[in-house]
């Protein structure tokens, strides 16, 4: 079970590479349209093969095998991915952090959009320290849809911006010890505090996220254009006390984001609210963050199977290597399954564990699986592009310079 499950893990790696070539196919044989374009659907690739994984596991080992496995494994980190999602691009959030972000761009010299750009790519992926990653993700995409993946930006310059969100949001989570997985699943057992994040992280990751989002932004400068106006619909502020009580249902899925039960039952009471107050709604984004918590189940039940090739890797390696190592091997697994493998190791150095770390939050941005948020930005931001769907290469090629500005930013 442990072949197939690698083998499994590694078709559903090359799968998610080549999502784009299925949705080529669907403009190309109409008549399969559904089941390409499905096959094309990034978000939904390795739930599909954790299935695949699941029914060739119970004819392998057994019907009761498969389902103990299949229960056995912690779907916290995907629940809590939907529920913040759909909290925090609800329009009285995304109109509160607007609001004071227009209010910033308005008072600093220069065009107000270029700097609502260069705030969205920076400020808002160093704020996931406080709200959690996959929320700042949430935000920042839904900020910068209308402003910079629109039709005027070149496609480059689009994987250009979506490499630098993807890299500044997985390093900007690492000034606290709760808010990036890779930390999280290391905090406890290395015994690393918000203060020991800040002092060794922290700063460097603000270093690296500035940079990179300062490089982009001049890049794009050109091509960014005002949003157009709302329409008059949609003309009515939320008022501050909306915007109050929905930033508390986000605080309180944050505060509660390791207890299932209790953020699940926080989502009722918002969705309930939600429909209360539905004059100041937009439609909840549910269909989004059921994709996203999809492919991060499917995410969990494929990776538990990769442990016994993976552990022995980054047991064996120097802390220069490991460094190296992690960032490489971030690309074709969540780096939040790395570091936890990594915590495993007895006897591991206070230097091997800051490399390690440090490699996995800084390679967070290179394919949509290396980091928890990537699936929520996809989903988001995937209509801006050219056949609304998102090259993994693009991303991969979009992606490089800013990981190199993270990895030196750690590494030296």
């Amino acid at each position: 079970m442990e072949t197939i499950g690698a083998v499994l893990f590694a078709i559903a790696l090359l799968h998610t590479f080549s999502a784009k070539s299925f949705e080529k196919l669907a403009h190309r044989y109409p008549r399969h349209h559904g089941l390409f374009h499905l096959l094309g659907e990034v978000e939904v690739v390795f739930g599909f093969w954790a299935f695949v994984l699941v029914v060739v596991m119970a004819f392998v080992a057994g019907p009761q095998n498969a389902i103990a496995y299949a229960e056995t494994q912690q779907y916290t980190e995907p629940l809590f991915v939907f529920v913040v999602m759909v909290v925090a691009a609800s329009r009285p959030v995304l109109e509160f952090v607007q609001r004071v972000l227009a209010t910033i761009a308005r008072l600093a010299p220069g065009r107000s959009e270029v700097m609502l750009a260069w705030l969205g790519l920076s400020v808002v992926p160093l704020t996931g320290s406080l709200i959690t990653e996959p929320a700042a993700m949430t935000i920042a995409a839904l900020m910068l849809a209308p402003l910079v993946f629109r039709d005027p930006m070149p496609e480059w310059l689009k994987y250009g911006a979506l490499g630098v969100l993807f890299v500044n949001v997985s390093i900007g989570g690492t000034l606290t010890s709760y808010a990036a997985p890779p930390v999280l699943m290391v905090a406890g057992t290395w015994q690393w505090d918000s203060a020991f994040m800040a002092a060794q992280f922290g700063w460097k990751a603000a270093l690296a996220v500035f940079v990179n989002a300062t490089v982009v932004t001049l890049l794009m400068r050109r091509h960014l254009v005002a949003e157009p106006p709302r329409a008059a619909a949609d003309a009515a502020a939320v008022p501050l006390f909306v915007c109050a009580i929905h930033l508390a249902f986000l605080a309180a899925v944050v505060l509660l984001a390791h207890h299932p039960v209790l953020f699940l039952g926080v989502f009722l009471f918002f969705l309930g609210y939600a429909q209360a107050y539905q004059r100041f709604q937009s439609p909840l984004i549910v269909k989004e963050a059921l994709l996203v918590g999809f492919f991060l189940a499917g995410l969990v039940v494929l990776g538990g199977m990769q442990q016994w090739w993976l552990q022995p890797i980054v047991s064996q390696l120097q802390p220069v290597a490991l460094f190296f190592g992690a960032l490489g091997l971030t690309a074709i697994t969540d780096n939040a399954a790395l570091t936890y493998l990594g915590s495993l190791i007895d006897g591991i150095t206070p230097q091997a564990q800051y490399m390690l770390v440090a490699g996995a939050v800084a390679g967070g941005g290179l394919t949509v699986i290396a980091n928890a948020p990537n699936p929520a930005g996809v989903s988001l931001l995937r209509a801006g592009f050219r056949d609304q769907s998102i090259s993994a290469f693009g991303l991969l090629l979009g992606a490089a310079a800013p990981t190199v500005t993270a990895a030196l930013a750690f590494f030296f």
